[in-house]
């Protein structure tokens, strides 16, 4: 595999990471009883830490990215492992 082709599945493992991490810790004005400022959205969270969602996502990612790595290189689940529909045989047959 390319160096390009693990950075390119190592950013989409990123960014799903990301969006899976985003929702948890976070709190917002009326769950926490804090003055909210004029003309701020009503869900705007009060305790977004960047760094610790970036910490966290880059460690998903980079665990996903491993377990999948060691599946492309080892082919412990491969195509025939999850075609439950014999759609592979019947692309041969034809």
């Amino acid at each position: 595999m390319d160096w390009t082709s693990i950075l390119a599945i190592y950013v989409l493992f990123w960014v799903l990471s990301a969006f899976i991490i985003l929702p948890f810790g976070i709190r917002s004005h009326s769950e926490t009883g804090t003055e909210m400022v004029k003309g701020q959205a009503d869900g705007a969270p009060v305790n977004f830490r960047p760094g610790r969602t970036l910490a966290f996502t880059t460690l998903l990612a980079t665990f996903a990215f491993i377990l999948f790595y060691f599946n492309y290189t080892n082919q412990w689940i491969t195509v025939d492992d999850i075609d439950f529909f014999g759609s592979r045989d019947r692309l041969e047959q034809q």
